[in-house]
């Protein structure tokens, strides 16, 4: 069957451009197919409404998926400070005018006297004697070395004291004399060390004290005696409870003179041997009492 000139007519598709409408301007007798316009009409809304709501869905989920991820940026910003994510009100915070707490000022106490162990018999309680004030078998002052000799002690102090020196002793209250000899060649010498209760008593001695008042020498243990009767050097001097006195001279009985440099010497240096040992005692104590 012929349809005219062209072969056979397509058919009409609304959304293909230039295809052929359901009329044709050839045959101007014909009039429009009414219920072929309504049903394409009709096709094209329902895919337009298809496309609006699927473009709603996506727009919904970008929107959503935005949000999602401004929260979650948000949360680590926040992390990231150090901060919590969650404060307590402001009125349960310090204030910045807060002061810090106020501690009173503290100061480690003074370093103990080693005098104050020396100056009364209540704190200087260490064991005495002449062992502990003269240790050893000789000593050594610089280049020069004494052998030591013989020791002694005795609560009866004007015993071993001479001249005027017993009375004294007596006198203030002496509770106890330690001695001992040391020699260098013919040169001897013998330190005494008076035991005092109190400092003051042993400052009103050597007050009282005068050039005759002198300690016995003390002579034995290779020590020949020394100052019986000749002239020696004596000296007199405390150091807290403590009077020591020396006498020195020669083992030969020879009298002592100014120019006999070396029986000043023996006897300056076990002055000041005696001097430093009473010091160390009161030292030793005070360590002690300090580490209790």
């Amino acid at each position: 069957m012929s349809y005219g000139q062209g072969g056979p007519q397509s058919q009409w598709d609304p959304w293909k451009p230039n295809s052929q409408q359901p009329w044709s301007s050839d045959s101007g007798d014909q009039s429009p197919d009414w219920a072929a316009l309504a049903d394409a009409s009709e096709a094209r809304h329902k895919r337009r409404k298809v496309l609006l709501i699927g473009g709603g869905v996506v727009a919904t989920v970008a929107i959503g998926a935005a949000v999602a991820m401004s929260v979650v940026s948000a949360n680590k910003d926040n992390n990231a400070s150090g901060q919590p994510s969650s404060l307590p009100a402001s009125a349960s915070l310090p204030s910045d005018s807060a002061s810090a707490p106020s501690f009173e000022p503290t100061s480690a106490p003074p370093p103990l006297d080693p005098k104050d162990f020396i100056a009364s018999a209540k704190k200087d309680t260490a064991p005495l004697s002449a062992q502990t004030l003269f240790p050893g078998t000789q000593l050594t002052m610089g280049e020069t070395v004494y052998k030591k000799g013989p020791t002694a002690d005795t609560t009866n102090c004007a015993s071993a004291a001479g001249n005027t020196l017993p009375k004294v002793l007596t006198a203030n209250g002496c509770t106890r004399l330690l001695r001992v000899s040391y020699t260098k060649d013919d040169v001897a010498v013998t330190v005494g060390v008076a035991v005092f209760d109190t400092e003051a008593k042993a400052l009103k001695a050597k007050g009282e004290a005068d050039k005759k008042s002198i300690v016995k020498s003390l002579s034995g243990k290779g020590v020949k005696s020394f100052c019986d009767s000749a002239v020696c050097r004596s000296t007199t001097n405390t150091l807290g409870r403590y009077a020591y006195f020396t006498i020195a001279g020669f083992t030969d009985g020879k009298n002592v003179t100014t120019k006999d440099t070396k029986v000043f010497r023996i006897g300056d240096d076990l002055a000041e041997f005696t001097f430093r040992q009473i010091r160390r005692r009161g030292e030793a104590q005070a360590s002690a009492a300090a580490n209790q």
